[in-house]
């Protein structure tokens, strides 16, 4: 690939070397790899189902041994809320209520959110709000017909005069209305946080945001601090960073050259949220919990939510404590045969790692497997289509691992292949806890544990011209394929995400 000065002098500038960019377009040019699933996670082969007794077993270990710890939540926050208003968008330039009538045009639509939204409008949390700026920007408001007045109602929400919503980060919507009060989901991390992170009184979150964001969150804590540290009597310490551009990725063309601008620059892309591998790899913190910014419960869920993280924690220690063991007797070069059969059974029963030779492993084998960050997932019972998440995969080297996988990443040419994606159970919420540091307590390079094999290409446009976008190998997908992971399953009330607008209105963001 020859690139002129002017290109090469923009990669710099990046901080990226010119031969990341041409094996990021050999990537484009062969095309994305479909993984081998041999089979789906499930109860008893792959994740574990954990009755009360141990649930309470787990909650009381993890409660005594946090304050031993330096724990945190690490939330990816850089999300738009654009996505959430987009039928919305839809409806103001498309709905004229002069031409049409509102129920005719949801009958047309066939959209079953955008329904849900106008007959249950009144229960969003910025519903008075709305109203009360609509009445100011528009004097003869009441005057307009029901269906004229929905149609001014959804633009004070999306427009810049008005509420302008859908310009905010997501993390700052309003989510839930309170008696009291009014709270975004970056409110909400914070009490779900106070529930299961304090140590001496304190509470660590680090948020992911975008390029532009940070004072947008740091005014929002601002306004809400003296409320959050009253209710929770914690301090809160909040950290800030943002998707480094080294991780930015370039675009190609449909004949695999890199994309230019208008001004003929190169394009690069960001990276997708498998980028953010490197902000977590520059945590100094032991125990990560990671959740999605969308994901919240209101006050009265807190508690059952917190719970769970506290099981999941203590899983985590329990598992993290038994493999510090194990690397320590290997270190010491004393280990019976007796020894090493323990610690191959622990690796293929509790870790899944499944050797793909028939010899029995070698210690430098077992040390090499054991000597990784470790992870435990929360997953969900799958009660609609089966698609992405906990599998058994096969890597090219024949080693089976448990894998957190996409639908995009199967091959549903094969039957066999999809086959085995529908015999999927369960779905990958995003509810991990991970352990960054090792038995000496060094933390991991995180980025010597990514399966780049795991990184997807995707079509979008650009000033109207077509281009091809990778993203890199996914945070919890492909971003972890390296890790030593195991699987728990969680109750589908510990997870509610807000994907539209509409998902507000549903009974578990209703506060009671």
């Amino acid at each position: 690939m020859n690139f002129s000065e002017k290109d090469i002098l923009q990669i710099n500038e990046k901080g990226i070397k010119t031969k990341e960019v041409e094996e990021q377009i050999s990537i484009f040019k062969r095309g994305n790899l479909k993984v081998d699933i041999t089979e789906a996670a499930t109860i008893g082969n792959g994740i574990s189902k954990i009755e009360d007794s141990e649930k309470k077993e787990l909650i009381a270990y993890y409660d005594a041994e946090k304050q031993n710890h330096s724990v945190l939540k690490f939330v990816p926050a850089s999300g738009a809320a654009s996505r959430m208003f987009k039928a919305l968008h839809n409806f103001a330039d498309e709905f004229d209520p002069e031409k049409q009538s509102l129920r005719d045009y949801l009958d047309e639509a066939g959209d079953s959110d955008l329904q849900r939204f106008f007959n249950n409008i009144e229960k969003l949390p910025f519903y008075e709000q709305a109203v009360k700026k609509t009445h100011a920007l528009h004097s003869d408001y009441d005057k307009q017909s029901h269906d004229a007045q929905s149609k001014l109602l959804v633009k004070t929400i999306l427009e810049s005069d008005g509420l302008y919503l859908s310009n905010l980060p997501k993390g700052l919507v309003p989510f839930h209305k309170y008696d009291s009060h009014i709270a975004t989901a970056y409110e909400e991390h914070l009490y779900e946080a106070a529930k299961y992170l304090e140590v001496d009184g304190a509470v660590k979150l680090h948020f992911t945001v975008a390029d532009g964001d940070k004072g947008k969150f740091k005014g929002e804590w601002k306004e809400i601090r003296e409320r959050v540290e009253e209710r929770t009597g914690v301090k809160f310490e909040i950290e800030y960073s943002y998707q480094d551009p080294k991780t930015d990725t370039i675009a190609v063309d449909n004949n695999f050259e890199p994309f230019r601008t208008e001004e003929n620059d190169l394009f690069f892309r960001p990276g997708g949220h498998g980028a953010l591998i490197e902000n977590m790899n520059q945590l100094d913190e032991e125990i990560v919990f990671v959740k999605n910014i969308d994901n919240v419960v209101t006050e009265d869920m807190v508690p059952l939510v917190a719970d769970y993280k506290k099981m999941l924690g203590g899983k985590l220690l329990k598992v993290r404590s038994r493999v510090f063991e194990y690397q320590k007797m290997l270190e010491s070069g004393e280990v019976s045969e007796d020894k090493l059969k323990e610690i191959q059974d622990f690796l293929e029963k509790e870790l899944f790692v499944r050797n793909s030779s028939s010899q029995a492993p070698s210690v430098e084998y077992l040390k090499s497997k054991l000597n990784r960050p470790l992870r435990v997932c929360g997953m969900v019972k799958n009660e609609g289509e089966p698609g992405g998440g906990p599998f058994l995969v096969r890597d090219k080297d024949g080693e089976i691992s448990l894998q957190i996988i996409e639908g995009a990443q199967i091959d549903n040419n094969n039957p066999e292949q999809a086959k085995t994606a529908r015999e999927a159970t369960h779905f990958n919420p995003v509810d991990i806890v991970c352990s960054l540091k090792d038995h000496s307590g060094n933390a991991y390079d995180l980025n010597e544990y990514v399966d780049e094999d795991m990184s997807f290409i995707a079509d979008k446009t650009k000033d109207g011209k077509p281009l091809k976008a990778l993203e890199r190998p996914g945070l919890w997908n492909g971003g972890m394929a390296k890790w030593n992971t195991i699987f728990v399953e969680v109750p589908v009330q510990t997870f509610n995400p807000v994907k539209t607008v509409s998902d507000l209105l549903k009974d578990s963001h209703q506060a009671g």
